[in-house]
């Protein structure tokens, strides 16, 4: 599976952005997909995943209320809605596939990455 992550940009505090993450090779409709995020100088965080179905997400907590994550299997695509956006939320995001159905904040657990998309969110 590839993924392909986009939709990121630079913004100003308090706006929004959607990302995209498509899939190409097979379907990874089956699969749970998590949002990643590393900031300069820090490490790879966990932000979000959903399971195979979107029956099952979970957020960190820094995230919560304000991102939301949602999936269209007929496109293979899982969407990452980021609202109320501040300068800490600035970072390269990644997408990534887990071998799964049912993900974890771990990302050791996810087998297939895209390359990060950078957002940047302006003070």
């Amino acid at each position: 599976v590839q993924l392909q992550a986009s939709g990121g940009g630079l913004v100003q505090a308090g706006g929004s952005l959607r990302l995209s993450c498509a899939a190409s090779g097979r379907t990874f409709s089956n699969n749970a997909v998590g949002w990643f995020r590393q900031a300069p100088g820090k490490e790879r965080e966990f932000v979000v995943q959903i399971s195979w179905n979107g029956g099952s997400t979970s957020y960190a907590d820094s995230v919560k209320g304000r991102f939301t994550i949602s999936r269209d299997r007929a496109k293979n695509t899982v969407y990452l809605q980021m609202n109320s956006l501040k300068p800490e939320d600035t970072a390269v995001y990644y997408c990534a596939a887990a071998r799964s159905s049912y993900g974890s904040r771990d990302p050791s657990q996810y087998t297939y990455w895209g390359q990060g998309t950078q957002v940047t969110v302006s003070s």
